[in-house]
């Protein structure tokens, strides 16, 4: 049985290809629509900018975008084609706010050589037909009838086969196109055609234009009444029409992208591949052409597309660097430029290289890539979640609470800043010199502990205390009227708004007053049968100061209740369920949907759909944020309104799409926050930590944050050395106006701020083509080691190169030696104290020596023939994967004795490779340049023949460019189309949970899946969800236990399964992001897993026998505590430890839950003679128990630990802590 791989997207496309604007969702309303890879947005124009309307994925890599109108219609519909040839018409249905597919099909052809220079998808002016050029040589046609409906697409022969550019001509009564063609003389020409739809033909066009600019390859469409067409070269600009002929020279470049400003076609902008923007003017008098202007207004990203909007705002989108919206000034700035940017769009793409850090040192992997290309070339810092930037921070321990307060309600700013300890009570403000300092309130208590402050109408504050409630004036700071609480009790927990404020005294008592001008009136009296744990009166209704509904989380019967205000009617009783008390409720509400959020002592959050009418909770979802209590509390960034999760690993909760998304923030250990917005730091957090109160603002709440380092050049390689905490990068820099146009680099970058340390110049013609951190055999030191080519212009293929192994000392790169080689040098590698390189069609193994004169070499010891060129190379011990040009992956094996390195296996398919990993001892993970992934592993076949060839396993899909799901995942390159196999398509399943319930309902009966199955199908989907996305964490692989794939794969089949509960199983994938869960790979097979209780899947465990409800026979079991204390049990026989220790209230904690994926549950046998009974520890436990503190040589697993008759009288010792990597902080915990 095989097992599933769980693949999900971390980061969507950011890189824009393709924008068009017009009057897509109303005929009133002007609309932008981007192009992103596989996903378009939608924006509407707005006074205030531009405002998302809908982000939507695609099945396809966009090929084509463009708007038209059909005759009749007052609006427009979006025409859509993929590079495989699928093709949809969509419009925007008003009513429901969504888009609806129109129609859609396929216009490839069974034969025919695909275009080199790409897909031409072009739109008659006059909406008579639509143009494809797919293939060299055809000329597809899909023609639209008096209605508007698209008809039976054609092929008509076109003569010219080095086809540029065509475009539709306006104008003209027959469609007619121009076709911008090269000869095989490399002269350029255009021709026209009209095209003849009934006899479905060209006939030569009225006119044409031979022996152009010999860099022309665009051509602009002129509307009527001008008519024609611009023919853009690389030093001349020209326009053509039947009856005109007019040509301008221009500064030499290329132009990428173009954008008609007028309606007319008498003005465009043009965008070159240096990222200036011109502005082409067509002069004229009446209908006729007298001339053309050309003027530089700025610079801007290297566009791929522009779309002039309205107002002299222009859109740029980049595939080069961050998408622009700018504006056209009537004056030039100060540097004669005319553009002025309005926003930045951020785009990762393109990614050449990468490297996983921890610059922060909090144990959180962060991703550093070389993004961009040419000027817009960066490095990207990408981190999952969250940062506070720090503005100040003040030692103080023993933080019990932290509120905000404002010195009069209508005021921007807060004022005070209030700190609860455990038997004072603080009071911070700002002085004139924005500082804090410490100051009072008169009327508030601060010899007390501070249980709850607000700010509350009239100017007033409200202070909680254990005794009392107190209303202060916050002008006055005086005392103006307070509530005790009764003779006999005190206040437990409180919460308040401005109007209102609940409070609990013990016995489950339960009051609710509410604030007047100076008074403090107590409206309601209740007693509950339990003790209240927690309480929340936000409001989220349109009265923000005043809440109908109050949240109160109870004890005993671990339940939240709903009561309605002020008469304290319970309206709705949710049973939480388990044992773990709930800490912190909130009532909230995100892009219009109200919520429950009710935060347990665990570190477990749940959230409810709240009906506010009714009081109804609905759509119960739980994820893990950490595995402390969490305290909630509300705050606004950006006029949106967000939730603070403090706990140990602390959270910011948001909503996006309607979907609420958890996002880890870059700090540890938070106690408490609230908003604290002051005119010295604005739009802030304070934070209290253990021993210290910090005030930080926080980055833009999104899943990944990204931080842009712009270099001006194009980062072609990166490493990261942790000794010398520096970044070393390979660059190539542009020089348009030298006689040599590019210049290579070395550069050194501190590893903080990334600021260039140190450069070196590589030759004339040499490029830098791999880069490593890394050390040698018998020598302490950390070197640089840096492959270069040269690439001569003469050559097709580089025949010299270098090896440079440089230091970093005084943080300056010092070249230490240098090594000649015969070929490019493609890819580096540490391995065994020696350097492996890829040198053309050669590995090459090189060991570093140590010269008479005291310095060092490197010196080749032996090699490897056989590739056509080895591109990529990665090691695992003695085993080098290799990932060639053409040859897929072949695996090497270096014989130590033999000092040899030898062929042992080879995958015989022929895939171009664009990048390989190794997964395991024998799985190796590819790439291919066909946008596809798959996984091979070695053949463990009899023969030896068998033996040496790699069989394709596990991963076979496609990412990215299909149309329906299945062909969308499925394998394909040019000689083959193959389905995707093992593996779980998470962009699916996120999707599916982004439905509402209905909705999930719907798509569940419509594949016959019954209730039953229905319902182990959410609970998987919301466990892998929740694992993938739960406290923020990304996962970009993880692999589903073959339980739980097995189920998944049978659910749509007539089977039925009894299960207790379905855990998925995680284990670290540490290799790409540290946090990342991935489970391990198991071998026990799906009817033992599901029937005989293996400790491995099942987490519940029935006392009684299968066999005709027999006892099950029980065996003596001794647990000693840390203190010596021993702890007597029956175990039933066939139950693991762990459970057993759960049953029996021992503290023995399992954060894995029985999923080999920590080490919590480690056991010492203390009496050898029991240890030797037990079963050979898996190399899973081995690797959990390397992890466990305190290990020792009879340590085990509690949850691999089963009971039989011979382990009668085990004794067991629980060591003081535990170790658990599965969370961030590594910190042991006491038992």
């Amino acid at each position: 049985m095989s097992v599933w791989n769980y693949v999900v997207t971390a980061q969507k496309p950011t890189c824009v290809t393709h924008s068009c604007v017009g009057n897509f969702t109303s005929p009133q309303e002007l609309n932008l629509i981007v192009a992103k890879s596989t996903r378009i947005e939608i924006h509407l124009l707005t006074p205030q900018g531009l405002q998302t309307i809908l982000d939507v994925p695609l099945y396809g890599r966009i090929a084509t975008l463009e708007l038209f109108r059909p005759h009749g219609e007052a609006q427009d519909v979006l025409f859509i084609v993929t590079e495989r040839y699928k093709f949809c018409v969509l419009q925007w249905d008003s009513e429901s706010s969504e888009l609806i597919t129109r129609a859609m099909g396929d216009v490839s052809d069974r034969i025919g050589r695909p275009t080199d220079n790409g897909q031409i998808g072009i739109m008659d002016p006059d909406c008579r037909v639509i143009g494809l050029h797919l293939y060299d040589g055809l000329f597809k046609v899909i023609p639209f009838d008096n209605k508007g409906q698209l008809k039976e697409a054609f092929n008509i022969r076109l003569e010219e086969l080095q086809v540029l550019d065509i475009k539709f001509l306006y104008g003209c009564a027959k469609p007619t196109i121009a076709v911008l063609y090269q000869d095989n003389k490399d002269a350029r020409h255009v021709k026209t055609y009209e095209v003849l739809k009934d006899h479905k033909e060209f006939v030569e066009g009225p006119w044409s234009q031979n022996n152009l600019d010999n860099g022309a390859d665009l051509l602009i469409p002129v509307p009527s009444p001008l008519c024609g067409v611009l023919i853009i070269g690389e030093e001349t600009i020209v326009y053509c029409s039947a009856n005109a002929f007019k040509a301008i020279p221009i500064r030499p470049s290329i132009t990428k992208a173009y954008g008609r400003v007028d309606v007319d076609g008498s003005r465009y902008l043009l965008g070159d591949h240096a990222g200036l923007i011109h502005l082409l003017v067509i002069t004229h008098e009446k209908e006729k052409v007298t001339g053309l202007k050309i003027e530089l207004l700025g610079e801007t990203s290297i566009a791929s597309t522009i779309t002039y909007l309205d107002n002299a705002v222009v859109f740029v989108g980049s595939s080069y660097g961050d998408s622009q919206l700018i504006k056209l000034n009537l004056q030039p700035d100060a540097k004669g430029s005319y553009v002025e940017i309005l926003e930045k769009y951020v785009n990762l793409g393109p990614i050449v290289d990468f490297c996983v850090v921890d610059l922060e040192r909090q144990g959180q992997g962060q991703v550093v890539t070389c993004s961009g290309a040419y000027k817009d070339g960066s490095l990207r810092i990408v981190r999952n979640g969250i940062g506070i930037n720090e503005q100040a921070s003040v030692e103080l321990q023993g933080i019990k609470g932290i509120w905000s307060l404002k010195s009069s309600i209508d005021e921007a700013f807060d004022t005070f800043l209030v700190v609860s300890f455990i038997s004072e009570t603080r009071i911070l403000a700002m002085n004139i010199e924005d500082e804090l300092e410490e100051t009072e309130i008169e009327g508030f208590l601060s010899q007390v502990q501070t249980l709850f402050c607000h700010d509350a109408v009239y100017n007033q504050l409200v202070q909680v205390t254990s005794n009392s409630v107190r209303l202060v004036s916050s002008t006055t700071r005086e005392l103006r009227n307070k509530w005790d609480a009764p003779a006999g009790f005190a206040v437990n927990v409180a919460t308040a708004n401005a109007s209102q404020v609940l409070l609990a005294t013990g016995g489950g008592h339960l009051v609710y007053l509410e604030i007047g001008d100076g008074t403090l009136t107590e409206v309601k009296h209740v007693l509950l049968e339990y003790e209240v744990s927690c309480l929340d009166i936000n409001p989220i209704g349109d009265n923000c100061n005043y809440s109908q509904l109050a949240a109160v989380g109870m004890w005993t019967d671990i339940s939240v209740r709903i009561f309605a205000l002020p008469d304290l009617t319970l309206i709705t009783k949710e049973k939480l369920g388990g044992e773990i008390i709930p800490r912190s409720v909130l009532l909230c509400a995100f892009e219009g949907i109200s919520y429950l959020l009710c935060a347990l002592g665990d570190g477990h959050l749940l959230n409810f759909q709240l009906d506010t009418s009714s009081g109804e909770l609905r759509d119960r979802k739980k994820v893990s944020l950490g595995t402390q209590p969490i305290t909630l509390r509300t705050f606004s960034s950006k006029s949106a309104t967000h939730v603070f999760a403090a706990s140990d690993r602390p959270a910011v909760i948001y909503s996006n799409n309607k979907k609420l998304v958890y996002s880890n923030v870059n700090l540890k250990e938070v106690g408490h926050m609230c908003p604290f917005n002051s005119a010295a730091f604005p739009d802030s957090l304070a934070i209290a930590r253990e021993g210290e109160l910090t005030i930080g603002t926080i980055d833009d709440i999104q899943k990944l944050h990204i931080r842009t380092i712009p270099i001006g050049e194009h980062a072609r390689r990166i490493c990261h050395q942790e000794q010398t905490r520096t970044f070393a990068i390979c660059s190539v820099r542009n020089q348009p106006s030298a006689e040599e146009s590019e210049m290579h680099f070395v550069h050194l970058l501190d590893g903080q701020s990334l600021e260039f340390l140190s450069t070196y110049p590589l030759d004339a013609f040499e490029y830098g083509c791999s880069i490593l951190s890394c050390s040698f055999t018998d020598d302490k030191n950390v070197y640089y080691c840096v492959g270069t080519a040269y690439v001569l212009p003469e050559e097709n293929e580089p025949t010299k190169g270098r090896i440079l192994v440089f230091i970093v000392e005084e943080g300056r790169l010092q070249l230490i030696a240098e090594k000649e080689t015969k070929g490019a040098v493609y890819s580096l590698n540490s391995f065994n104290g020696k350097l492996l390189a890829a040198i053309n069609q050669k590995i090459q193994l090189y060991k570093w020596m140590l010269r008479d004169d005291g310095t060092r070499e490197l010196q080749s010891e032996c090699g490897h023939h056989g590739h056509i060129l080895a591109l990529y190379v990665q090691t695992r011990g003695d085993f080098i994967i290799v990932g060639d040009l053409m040859k897929s992956i072949s695996l090497l094996i270096y014989k130590h004795e033999e000092g040899a390195i030898e062929e042992r296996a080879r995958d015989y398919n022929a895939n171009w490779m664009a990048a390989v990993e190794i997964l395991d001892d024998d799985t190796y993970l590819g790439a291919d340049n066909c946008f596809n992934i798959f996984t091979v592993k070695k053949n463990e076949g009899a023969t030896d023949e068998a033996r040496i060839r790699m069989e394709v396993a596990d991963i076979d899909c496609h990412i990215w460019d299909c149309e329906c799901h299945e062909q969308w995942r499925s394998f394909n390159n040019e000689k083959r189309t193959a389905e995707a196999r093992s593996f779980l398509d998470g962009d699916l399943i996120e999707s599916f949970l982004d439905l509402s319930r209905s909705k999930r309902e719907e798509i569940s009966k419509s594949m016959d899946v019954q209730p039953p199955k229905r319902a182990l199908l959410y609970r998987i989907f919301y466990k892998v969800f929740s694992c993938t996305f739960g406290g923020g964490k990304i996962m970009l692989f993880h692999k589903l236990s073959r339980l739980g794939s097995r189920i998944v794969k049978e659910l749509p089949r007539e089977r039925h399964f009894s299960m207790c509960r379905m855990r998925i199983l995680q284990r670290s994938y540490g290799q790409y992001l540290p946090s990342s869960p991935m489970p391990q790979r198991q071998t026990m097979s799906f009817q033992e897993a599901l029937f005989l209780k293996n400790p491995k899947f099942s987490t519940s465990f029935s006392t009684t026998s299968e066999k005709s409800g027999e006892e099950t026979e029980k065996i003596n079991v001794i647990f000693v505590d840390k203190d010596g204390e021993e702890i007597h049990i029956k175990v039933p026989v066939g139950m693991n430890i762990l459970e057993a220790a759960h049953e029996n209230d021992i503290e023995l904690e399992g954060a894995c839950e029985c999923s080999l994926a920590c080490s919590t549950c480690h056991v010492i046998v203390m009496d050898t003679e029991y240890y030797n009974k037990l079963e050979e520890p898996t190399d899973e436990e081995n690797d959990m128990l390397d992890l466990a503190f305190g290990l020792t040589e009879t340590s085990r697993l509690g949850c691999q630990v089963i009971a039989k008759p011979e382990l009668d009288g085990i004794r067991l010792a629980i060591p003081s802590a535990t170790r658990n990597f599965a969370v961030d902080g590594f910190v042991p915990k006491p038992h």
